[in-house]
């Protein structure tokens, strides 16, 4: 039990919802890489925090799942590298190394019935479609270079940029089929949407928010280029085994309730005990001074708040969207594709898979072809049966990789879109008109409570290093000035 803030007077006792109280300096709603971050700082910091997270494990957006023999696919967030400072040095203090991405030998690209192979970044195409694509990532890097990822909501000349789609820009930018194909991938591959769904504004602060588009679609060199040995969610495995007792898991928080200070808006002070918030969860109340809400906006927004939100924070939690994506992992004996000169790299028009990469563990065995489902195709997919997703994904492996891809040992796959702790991936997108309505309230906190997550972060927004700055920044903020 730690004192209340000095001066501050109970005024009242919690509500009786059942189960163990606790008090805390601070409450992290949320064990991921954000929340874990927060509380890993604030206790740096000599405050008394606790974590309470939903599922019964840490990780959020974050998974291993076993594939025998000691070796294990990631079903969420995997990748990291250059420029990803906070995630390479958490990396490294928490004791876990990395390995490069796979990355040898011939890529493959398919569109209208035909398989191509290739060397490079960008698939071979005709030579006019490749200039226009290259013509266009130019202009969106430097478009994105005049969005101020610290607050693009006060940018009011981006007005025009905020209210068209990605796709609307696409249309007016590119002529040929081919190079809006292959814009349209790239937008699936990094939000998990489509083009149409996507704020130019937002597409733009993303780019910006990483440095380059390049940047964010490159393997070697960009963010696909090094994997962490043993999954990613061992990361937030060993945040956890240093907050000790500090995670309460299997606690679903389902309501928040927070005191007004001097000065804010309200109808009412709500009486919630000696300390300014109270977050209740299935069988937990903890009362702290703060909290920090490590969630998607999308799930944050599910929750009850009392007082409520104001309508600036509502409206953004309404608006911004998860991504949809299923992360499908054949796994083979061997990684056949290396053989034969291909890197397991491939990129499909056609569909249903959008990108497939070579996933296999550190030492080549077994061999792992990872393959997404983005934006519409995931949609459609998620509500499949899993022998009919496993079907339409194994096809289009065999239309990629040949017929020794039709028959894996093992098939795995995640519809992130039915988590109902995370209701999509990679992260949330906004669509028109919304960053400059309600972006203010993206990290502004509301009174005792602060907001965390990648879709909060500046830098590297929407991916691990995000997440882990911005539950950083929030534990910072709270112990400004103290």
């Amino acid at each position: 039990m730690v004192a209340t803030l000095a001066g501050q007077q109970p005024v009242g006792d919690t509500a009786d919802v059942g189960g163990e109280r606790i008090e805390a300096e601070v409450v992290v709603v949320g064990a991921g890489l954000a929340g874990l971050s927060a509380a890993r700082e604030l206790k740096k910091r000599g405050v008394d925090v606790v974590v309470v997270e939903a599922r019964d494990r840490v990780g959020g957006r974050t998974l291993n799942e076993p594939i025998g023999n000691g070796e294990i696919v990631e079903l969420g967030g995997q990748w990291v590298g250059p420029t990803q400072d906070h995630a390479l040095a958490l990396i490294a203090e928490l004791g876990l190394e990395t390995f490069p991405t796979w990355n040898t030998g011939r890529n493959i690209f398919e569109r209208n019935g035909k398989v191509r192979a290739y060397e490079g970044t960008i698939p071979k195409a005709n030579p006019v479609s490749l200039a226009e694509v290259g013509v266009a990532l130019k202009r969106l890097n430097g478009m994105a270079a005049k969005v101020d990822v610290e607050c693009p909501w006060a940018q009011t000349e981006l007005a025009r940029w905020d209210a068209e789609t990605f796709a609307t820009w696409m249309r007016r930018n590119t002529k040929t089929a081919t190079a809006r194909d292959l814009l349209r991938l790239a937008i699936e591959a990094v939000w998990a949407a489509e083009p149409e769904d996507v704020s130019l504004l937002h597409a733009l602060f993303y780019i910006r928010s990483a440095g380059s588009l390049e940047l964010l679609l490159d393997t070697e060199g960009g963010a696909q280029e090094e994997r962490v040995i043993g999954g990613t969610w061992l990361i937030s495995d060993r945040m956890a085994a240093e907050l000790g007792d500090a995670v309460h898991l299997g606690f679903p928080v389902r309501r928040i309730r927070w005191q007004q200070m001097p000065g804010e808006a309200g109808e009412r002070p709500v009486e919630i005990g000696p300390h300014p918030v109270a977050v209740e969860a299935d069988g937990l109340t903890v009362s702290a001074r703060a909290a920090v809400v490590a969630l998607p906006p999308a799930v944050a927004g599910r929750l009850e708040y009392d007082p409520i939100m104001p309508a600036v924070r509502d409206g953004l939690t309404q608006r911004m969207v998860q991504g949809t994506v299923v992360k499908c992992h054949a796994v083979y004996d061997e990684p056949f594709w290396r053989s034969e000169g291909l890197s397991g790299q491939a990129t499909s028009a056609d569909g249903p898979v959008s990108v497939t990469f070579d996933n296999s563990p550190p030492g080549g065995s077994p061999g792992v072809l990872l393959a997404f489902l983005e934006g519409n195709a995931a949609r459609r997919a998620t509500d499949l049966p899993p022998e009919d997703r496993r079907r339409i994904v194994l096809d289009c492996l065999t239309r990629l990789f040949g017929p020794k891809a039709a028959k894996p040992e093992r098939f795995v796959d995640k519809t992130w879109a039915t988590d109902e702790f995370a209701r999509g991936c990679y992260g949330g997108y906004l669509p028109t008109g919304a960053w400059l309505m309600y972006g203010e309230a993206l990290r502004a906190p509301v009174g005792p409570i602060h907001w965390a997550g990648t879709e909060t972060a500046t830098g590297w927004a929407g991916y691990m290093d995000g997440a882990i700055s911005s539950g950083i920044r929030a534990a910072r903020e709270i112990t400004a000035g103290t």
